[in-house]
């Protein structure tokens, strides 16, 4: 019986240990860093009876940060599963597809006419750099299905389309950034490459509604991400509206990943990576493997913010250069093996 086998076998005892896990790192991501703090430190902080300076590290500083890895970590995971379900494409990825660098040139076009900086510190801002995210995500998507198109969608087709509207919308963001002044500049190239050393209480409550509502629409729409794997004829067959449903799931994972985005930054090959580790562990079915994915996205995430703040201490590193180092080497083997 080979791994794969008995975690199937014990999927709950696995969800409940892989939730255990984002508990104990959260736990360790909160007590590590440049400036310490104890477990009991945090307790105290808590409880009320933490000092002033444990009490604006902790809840000012590190929860919120923690709690955006983990709502943007399973959003991606999610969103890169409804990519790869929909497009039965193994190296789709809202990053290399171009729906990230859309919502990014969104943000950044928002914030221009805005006259803003990256991270807001209202949560009415917050939302509207959320909503202008999801938008320009859903934009990008529509240009890869229109220009993809031709008398149908193929995988390889929708990959080397988005390949190409990912560097077509990176140009775009590189010639807006040419117009900012330097100090723009740099905070925009930060947080494009991927980052949540800003994150604050306004970015978890404009995410949290989205991950909220979104991940479990796509755990409920699990059994028509199984039906569309049969191919497109036993879908048809089985009474699936095909290109409804795709617009749908499409949509959801469109929003995820740009809410994402607006909050953290381009990361790329965490909507890759999570789920293939998930579909390795737990296998294809959907109603496994979407919360599963979620599970390991948020566990990236937190893992690689935990590096990214203490590599280079008190320095840091953006979180999503992290992700890109561990992931771009899975990215490299899959396409060597892609069957497409």
């Amino acid at each position: 019986m080979n791994l794969r086998m008995v975690l199937t076998k014990n999927y709950k005892s696995f969800l409940f240990f892989l939730l255990l896990l984002i508990v104990i790192i959260s736990l360790f991501s909160l007590v590590t860093g440049y400036l310490s703090i104890s477990l009991s430190d945090i307790w105290s902080t808590i409880t009320g009876e933490g000092t002033k300076r444990n009490q604006l590290l902790l809840i000012e500083f590190r929860l919120p940060r923690l709690l955006v890895a983990i709502l943007a970590g399973a959003s991606l995971g999610v969103a890169g599963t409804l990519f790869q379900g929909v497009t039965q494409n193994e190296l789709a990825d809202p990053g290399i597809i171009g729906i990230n660098s859309g919502a990014g040139l969104a943000v950044v076009l928002f914030l221009t006419v805005r006259s803003s900086q990256v991270s807001s510190s209202t949560l009415i801002n917050a939302i509207s750099l959320s909503v202008a995210a999801f938008i320009g995500g859903l934009m990008a998507a529509v240009c890869i299905y229109m220009i993809a198109w031709k008398k149908g969608i193929t995988p390889i087709r929708m990959l080397l389309v988005g390949i190409g509207i990912n560097a077509g919308f990176g140009a775009l963001l590189t010639m807006l950034q040419l117009r900012m002044n330097e100090r723009d500049f740099n905070q925009v190239a930060i947080w494009l490459s991927g980052s949540i050393w800003n994150a604050h209480w306004p970015a978890v409550f404009s995410l949290l509604p989205w991950t909220l509502l979104l991940i479990p629409i796509s755990m409920y729409k699990a059994r028509t991400l199984n039906i569309l794997q049969l191919g497109d004829q036993m879908a048809v067959g089985l009474g699936v509206s095909l290109e409804l449903e795709r617009a749908k799931l499409v949509t959801i994972g469109v929003a995820l990943a740009g809410v994402s985005v607006s909050v953290a930054g381009g990361i790329s090959f965490l909507g890759l990576g999570a789920p293939h580790i998930a579909r390795k562990l737990i296998g294809n079915k959907h109603e496994r493997l979407l919360p599963v994915a979620a599970c390991i996205g948020a566990l990236i995430l937190l893992i690689s913010d935990i590096l990214a703040r203490n590599l280079l201490a008190p320095a840091e590193v953006p979180v999503g250069i992290i992700v890109s180092i561990l992931g771009a080497p899975y990215f490299l083997y899959l396409l060597v093996n892609s069957e497409n």
